[in-house]
């Protein structure tokens, strides 16, 4: 088997045919040669682009924004939505408190919009006491008192976490010897089952071969993990095991997700007597929640989106179910059905109503829907629409038992709005960002170009107002793993962008969500190729009618992969690229950290499979007599997720070619990149610098 991989290799590559691999040295994440390398590029070409016109001013102005004290305090950082019925919970970063504070204020003076903080966690005073890069994760706490939480530590930003207990009412960690719970360093997934119960998944045990965690066990307060009780095993190929639990006290019900694929898994209920209960689901399901609409008289129902019909209810519909402590599962039944320019982006449950946030050609609608029993034991919906502002993206931040709803409403140019909505009532707005640059210099427009298929895949455009001819342009897509790219408003780099008089466009390629799971599907493993025709008609479109002087194609992860892919499929048609903690040898991805998971997305490049993934694999697609335009690739030493070795071997091989790139490696960051908000300033200078040395 070896001898037959080494020679599809050979075959695929000219460039790497006198060894299987010439730079897998380089995978070698923290090995000091490695590290020697790396530390040399950055020495190399940081530079470089330090020293280009503008670069501090640009630095300067990103660090102000991303610091400014009047950024909206969001409720986050404590699941199950940030929160209760008496306070709102926060994660904050600025200037004073670059790793971030973890805080707490009173319900009704944030719900007043005037919150007051309160401190729980300093992470900077972390840092300091125990000499460790921790990053505040997240913190699940338990309903109702949300006194008891499990906060996830990550060091450096990476996925794998150490998780400890932590007290919200002295605001302080509860160490092993006064019982509290403390799971080490790993990729893992806690969920409370109750104030002394514990559903553990740790990768710190077996994992799978993508890096997850095989077991979930259920631990007692007072015993060792050792003594848990295990509730599942996964096979070493599956992708791994993740328990959740929602609702409280005797209406509380748990979950074990077991993946099979990324795209397929077995969702198995927790009965009162340990058993467990397969869900009537099918395997491609995407599961959300369980909740109780309507109190007592409806009882907890688990709620899924379907990504292919099933029972007669449409791909994309929202799907319900009974969920007993004993006893079999109720029938599924249909919630919602999207219409054919419609998706499903987000679904929360309040304790009367179900919300919706949907895509509609891209733009925002938010539904409610209210139900009540029926004669046959099950529910009948009312639906309505919530009134949102026009042409805006939406994305719904927390809901509480009282009917309450608070979500995010922004567009490209309109800066972001906390909204509160009552019982479907119009929202109204808690807090607004300031506005960083004057949106009413600038148009939006949503346009639509003909792929290869003939499919019109839509994508947005701003520029300045009244701007004639071609300008420079910065191409931001995405396409894949069914995640929109919907309307926000301008980041840091694009802000400064568009203000210097050039254009940012933002593409709706298939292999995201943006008319859910058949856009989705339209580009999955042997059609692969689908998403980046899409990429490149929209970007032949912007140069064929005059929009676009020079086009820089971006992404991040799977964008990542995707703007590699464009440059070495379409060096004519791309000035630049700017390529975000990538994939790119897809003949390893599998091998590398969580790629195995990706299998389903992708496919197995050890099987036939590899015959549609090395005509795109981009460090399987470098040729030396190729014009490729002087790219740029960042990435970072401690994302566990991408492995930075795809970033490295791509850099080294085009060297080894002799073709001119630009390279930097964050040795902190995780797979964001970065560790805190000026490494995120500096980064967004550094790509303003390479924009504006390439395109001309």
């Amino acid at each position: 088997m070896r001898k037959l991989l080494i020679a599809a290799m050979l075959t695929a590559s000219p460039a790497l045919a006198q060894t299987s691999d010439p730079h897998q040295w380089l995978e070698d994440v923290t090995g000091e040669k490695p590290l020697e390398w790396v530390r040399a590029q950055n020495a190399r070409y940081l530079p470089e682009l330090e020293a280009t016109p503008g670069f501090e001013a640009w630095r300067a102005n990103a660090e102000r924004i991303l610091q400014d004290p009047r950024r909206i305090g969001y409720p986050t950082g404590a699941s199950p939505s940030g929160v209760t019925a008496t306070r709102v919970f926060n994660f904050w970063r600025d200037e004073r408190n670059v790793r971030g504070i973890w805080r707490t204020s009173p319900r009704a003076a944030f719900d007043a919009g005037q919150p007051v903080w309160t401190t729980l966690l300093d992470m900077d005073a972390l840092e300091t006491a125990e000499k460790k890069n921790f990053q505040f994760s997240s913190a699940t706490c338990l309903p109702p008192a949300f006194t008891r939480c499990l906060v996830r530590l990550s060091v450096g930003g990476r996925d794998s976490v150490e998780v400890r207990e932590f007290d919200t009412a002295t605001a302080r960690f509860i160490p092993q010897s006064e019982g509290g719970f403390f799971s080490p360093d790993a990729k893992q997934t806690i969920a409370w089952l109750d104030e002394n119960r514990l559903l553990v998944a740790t990768a710190a045990g077996p994992a799978t071969t993508s890096g997850y965690a095989r077991e979930v066990r259920l631990w007692q307060r007072g015993t060792p993990f050792s003594a848990a009780r295990l509730l599942l095993a996964a096979d070493e190929t599956d992708t791994g095991v993740w328990p959740s639990a929602f609702g409280e006290a005797e209406g509380r019900r748990a979950v074990i997700s077991l993946g099979k694929t990324i795209w397929t898994s077995k969702l198995h209920h927790l009965m009162a007597d340990w058993s467990l209960a397969e869900s009537p689901l099918p395997d491609d399901a995407d599961f959300r929640f369980i909740a109780n609409i309507g109190g007592e008289s409806g009882g907890p129902r688990a709620y899924a989106l379907l990504r292919t019909d099933f029972m007669g209810h449409p791909t994309g519909s929202l799907v319900s179910y009974t969920v007993p402590n004993v006893g079999p599962m109720g029938p599924v039944e249909r919630v919602f059905t999207p219409t054919e320019t419609q998706a499903i982006e987000g679904v929360e449950a309040s304790g009367k109503a179900i919300y919706i946030s949907l895509l509609d050609n891209v733009s925002a609608k938010l539904i409610r829907m209210s139900a009540g029993p029926d004669t046959r034991n099950g529910f009948t919906w009312q639906q309505a629409e919530v009134a949102v502002p026009a042409n805006s993206a939406l994305s719904i931040v927390a809901t509480d038992d009282a009917d309450t709803l608070y979500a995010n409403i922004t567009a490209f140019t309109e800066p972001s709005r906390l909204m509160r909505s009552v019982a479907g009532a119009a929202p109204t707005t808690l807090a607004s960002a300031p506005a960083f640059f004057d949106g009413s210099k600038f148009d939006v427009s949503q346009r639509f170009a003909t792929s290869k298929d003939g499919t019109q895949i839509p994508y947005f455009i701003v520029r300045p107002k009244g701007a004639r001819g071609a300008l420079k342009t910065h191409y931001w897509a995405y396409g894949g793993f069914a995640v929109p790219m919907v309307p926000g408003y301008l980041s840091p780099l694009n802000q400064m962008w568009v203000e210097a008089g050039n254009q940012y466009v933002l593409a709706n390629i298939r292999g995201g969500g943006e008319y859910g799971p058949r856009w989705h599907q339209a580009a999955l493993l042997e059609k692969r190729q689908t998403s980046y025709d899409d990429l490149h008609a929209i970007a032949e479109k912007l140069k064929k009618e005059g929009l676009a002087s020079s086009i820089a194609v971006h992404g991040g992860s799977n964008g990542g992969l995707m703007a590699s892919v464009a440059f070495t499929q379409r060096p004519d048609l791309y000035d630049a690229a700017l390529i975000g903690v990538p994939l790119a040898d897809m003949r390893r991805y599998h091998l590398l950290l969580a790629g195995a998971s990706w299998m389903g997305e992708y496919g197995n490049p050890d099987t036939t499979d590899w015959d549609f993934i090395k005509a795109y694999s981009p460090y399987h697609n470098i040729r030396k007599d190729a014009r490729y335009p002087r790219v740029f690739f960042y990435t970072s030493t401690k994302d566990d997720r991408v492995h930075p070795a795809h970033a490295r071997k791509m850099a080294a091989e085009m060297q080894a070619q002799g073709h001119p790139v630009y390279y930097y490696e964050n040795i902190d960051g995780g797979h964001a990149g970065v560790a805190n908000l000026k490494e995120s300033a500096y980064r967004t200078a550094l790509m303003l610098a390479y924009l504006n040395r390439e395109l001309k």
